[in-house]
């Protein structure tokens, strides 16, 4: 990897009822060590976002948690990551996962992680920064969204260009060679 040394993971604070979630999450804990990239993610120590989180940790790796400190209160916060940001909201949490992260992974998740890929997304709309995003698109989770940004854009809604910037892929070594990809152009003034 190039550009690529931070990467901001969004991932469901549950496992999800198929094995191959955890599975995904643990194997791009992996890639991510392998290719010595620091987890950035939501702090929390439930479901996948704690299994990425322990995996990273367990293989030597750096991890940033940002969480809110309501979450902190309800003794959802990972004890262990290398260092944890407290922040009084999502939205905080959110600008605070943006600022320290060169990229955006979407796991399989509910709505907050699709909360915080649309921002990501939005914002980057917006022009408030020109980082990718990549959903990880394991055993299908994400073909209906998939389906639905392709039905967006045929409805007049979302423009192609737009569209052509959601990267999908189906491995961890996959989306992280497009994003470091995705990254390196921006650094090279492309426009993502």
């Amino acid at each position: 990897m190039k550009n690529l040394d931070q990467l901001a993971v969004y991932c469901g604070s549950s496992a999800g009822t198929d094995p191959a979630f955890a599975e995904a999450a643990r194997a791009t804990a992996a890639a991510m060590v392998r290719e010595k990239i620091q987890l950035v993610y939501g702090g929390g120590r439930l479901g996948l976002m704690g299994m990425i989180a322990d995996s990273v940790l367990e293989m030597g790796g750096f991890v940033y948690g940002v969480i809110p400190q309501a979450l902190v209160d309800i003794e959802v916060a990972h004890p262990s990551v290398t260092e944890l940001h407290v922040v009084e909201t999502m939205h905080e949490r959110k600008a605070k996962m943006t600022e320290l992260a060169d990229a955006f992974l979407a796991l399989p998740g509910g709505i907050g992680t699709l909360d915080e890929f649309f921002d990501a997304w939005s914002w980057n709309a917006l022009g408030y920064h020109k980082k990718p995003f990549c959903l990880l698109n394991v055993g299908g989770y994400w073909d209906g969204l998939i389906d639905f940004m392709d039905h967006a854009t045929s409805s007049g809604f979302m423009s192609p260009k737009r569209r052509s910037q959601l990267l999908v892929a189906t491995t961890p070594e996959q989306a992280l060679e497009l994003l470091d990809e995705a990254v390196t152009a921006a650094t090279q003034g492309m426009v993502w």
